[in-house]
C-alpha cells in the first residue's frame, strides 16, 4: 500500500515478457486518470533485452529482470519475484503478456491479487499452450465470428480463474492472425485491462479499509 496526496494508492507491479503493449497501456491509463486507484511500482521481465523494460524505464518505473532457469525449476524464480513485489509495496500483480508459467504455491500467496489479460474469450482458446498469435491462429482456423479478451484472476490452472471482463471483437474477412491479434489488442486488450486494474485496486483498498 503507498501513500499520495493524503490518500491510499493500490501499488501495482507488472510481470511482461515482450515488447509491453499491454504495460503502456496502463502506462497511459495511469496518465490519464482511468487508473487513478493504483501506481505502477515496478515491471518484472522474465526475459533480458524485453523492450517492455524501456517502456518503464520511460516511464520512470523501476524495470527489473529475473531469468527463469532453464529445466522449469522455479523456486528461486518465483521467490525472487516474490521478494521485488513485496520490495515495491506492490498490491497488485498484472500479468501482461507474461509467458512463465506461475505455480500453486506463488498464486495462492497473492490470491485475488493477481490478474491476467488473455487474448480471446475465455473459455474458447485458452489454457496450456494457447499465447501470443497461437490464440488467433486458433480462432481463425476454428472459423468464429467473434472472438475478444478477457482478463481474469490468476490462480494454479492456466487461465482458469474467475473472469472479471470481457470484451468482444469481431472477426473480419480476410484476417491474418497478425491483423486479429492487432484488432484485440487496440479494441479489448487495451481497454478491459486498465479498467479491471482500476477496478481490482479499488476492492483491495476497500478490504484494506475494514
Amino acid at each position: 500500500m503507498l501513500s499520495a496526496g493524503g490518500k491510499n494508492i493500490c501499488g501495482i507491479a507488472v510481470l511482461v515478457s515482450g515488447g509491453g503493449t499491454n504495460l503502456q497501456a496502463l502506462i497511459d491509463a495511469e496518465q490519464s486518470g482511468v487508473l487513478r486507484s493504483g501506481r505502477i511500482t515496478a515491471v518484472i521481465s522474465d526475459r533480458p533485452g524485453a523492450y517492455a523494460l524501456e517502456r518503464a524505464r520511460e516511464a520512470g518505473i523501476p524495470g527489473y529482470t529475473v531469468e527463469r532457469p532453464r529445466g522449469g525449476e522455479r523456486t528461486a524464480f518465483e521467490a525472487r519475484i516474490s521478494e521485488i513485489v513485496d520490495a515495491s509495496g506492490a498490491d497488485l500483480i498484472i500479468l501482461a503478456g507474461f509467458l512463465s508459467i506461475l505455480g500453486a504455491d506463488f498464486t495462492a500467496k497473492y490470491s485475488r491479487r493477481i490478474i491476467n489479460v488473455h487474448p480471446s474469450l475465455i473459455p474458447s482458446f485458452c489454457g496450456d499452450g494457447f499465447y501470443g498469435l497461437k490464440v488467433h491462429e486458433a480462432a481463425l482456423a476454428r472459423g468464429v465470428k467473434l472472438t475478444g479478451a478477457t482478463v481474469h484472476f490468476v490462480n494454479e490452472i492456466t487461465d482458469g480463474g474467475e473472469i472479471i471482463a470481457q470484451r468482444a471483437v469481431e472477426v473480419k474477412p480476410g484476417d491474418t492472425p497478425e491483423s486479429l491479434q492487432l484488432r484485440v489488442m487496440r479494441e479489448a486488450e487495451w481497454v478491459i485491462l486498465p479498467q479491471s486494474a482500476e477496478k481490482v485496486c479499488r476492492e483491495i483498498l476497500e478490504k484494506n479499509r475494514t
